[in-house]
């Protein structure tokens, strides 16, 4: 055995302070985005919907209050529909396709100086039943042309498995399972549920009825539960929105819209629609889901308080296409908007008649 010594050379080079402070900052502003969304293996993220657009809130709790109306909105969807799943055993369930439901309620507060907002979002896939509730307060400001919203948010998760159609190695027969064995695999049978808080915040700024940008964090606190080996994994959601009314024909309007989101720099999926409105009254138009589906949205307004709209995604993944695979997507989407309008008391009038004598 033998061992060969090599001779290193340095080149010492001036120093420029400056840039090391530029490399310093790089390395500190790059260590905290890393902290902020490192990513983990399991992971629970917010509910997909196409009606986006129709849904800040949800995405953003600095969206409370910023419509000026008191507004109820309510969001069904059907994922993957059509897709067959295998059971473990025979004639038992597999389990179910995702299922979303979300009821949202939000309105402005002006002792409060910005708005409150709350979400409820139930859903389903599997043999997992999840909730979250979303608890909110925005403050607003008026700068330069629109509004500027803040916003703070309490998240209450609620983790529940049903362990009770899963089969270990004990119903193994050979390689086959054995519907005629009970398992005794003390992990499976019955149910877990889980228990979790965190927080999240975001900035709003919009000018009503021309375009709106939104920025939010999801998760802060990133809590997590071993034993159901959940995560709430933090999500950068980014959305932006224009108006453009056609200045030879006004009665149409013109609403692009997208939404980014960023979870813990581990998976990323943008959303980008077109929307056309006529006179308030009918909307509809195309999207894309990146990698994902192609989006198809129409809906109507009702006496100016209520909008009503359907969405149909045809998925364009693995999943879709073909037996037994996916046939799309389907959603729906209602909103109530009103103003409750406190009349002015007239000011009273005291008479004091006097007579001279």
């Amino acid at each position: 055995m033998s061992f060969e010594c090599v001779e290193k050379q340095y080149i010492v080079l001036p120093v420029d302070r400056h840039q090391v402070r530029r490399q310093r900052l790089k390395l500190i502003v790059v260590s905290a985005l890393v902290m902020l969304f490192a990513p983990c293996v399991k992971a629970q993220n917010e509910g997909q919907y196409t009606h986006f657009m129709f849904n800040r809130l949800s995405y953003n709790p600095a969206y409370a209050g910023s419509s000026g109306s008191i507004s109820l909105t309510a969001l069904y969807r059907n994922q993957w529909m059509g897709l067959t799943l295998q059971p473990t055993v025979l004639g038992e369930e597999a389990g179910t396709t995702p299922t979303n439901m979300l009821f949202s309620f939000d309105m402005p507060v002006s002792v409060l100086h910005g708005g409150l907002g709350l979400t409820v979002n139930s859903e389903k896939y599997g043999f997992h039943n999840n909730l979250n509730i979303d608890i909110d307060y925005a403050f607003r400001i008026f700068w330069g042309p629109g509004n500027l919203a803040a916003a703070i948010e309490a998240n209450l998760y609620s983790y529940q498995f049903d362990k009770s159609n899963l089969h270990g190695s004990s119903d193994l027969s050979g390689r086959i399972l054995d519907p005629t064995v009970t398992t005794t695999d003390p992990v499976l049978g019955g149910s877990e549920s889980s228990f979790m808080i965190d927080f999240s915040t975001g900035l709003y700024y919009q000018v009503p009825s021309v375009y709106y940008v939104s920025l939010s964090v999801k998760n802060l606190l990133g809590s997590s539960n071993d034993d159901l080996g959940v995560k709430n994994v933090r999500t950068l959601y980014l959305m932006a929105g224009y108006e453009y009314n056609f200045p030879y024909n006004p009665s149409f309007t013109i609403k692009p819209s997208m939404l980014v989101k960023a979870a813990g720099f581990s998976a990323f999926q943008a959303d980008v629609a077109c929307l056309i409105d006529y006179e308030n009254i009918f909307w509809g138009g195309l999207g894309y889901r990146w990698g994902d589906a192609f989006t198809f949205m129409g809906g109507l307004n009702f006496l100016k308080v209520m909008q009503v709209g359907i969405a149909y995604d045809l998925t364009t993944s693995r999943l879709g296409f073909g037996g037994g695979r996916s046939i799309g997507s389907a959603e729906i989407y209602l909103n109530a908007s009103f103003q409750i309008t406190i009349p002015k008391k007239a000011p009273s009038v005291n008479r004091n008649t006097r007579y001279l004598l």
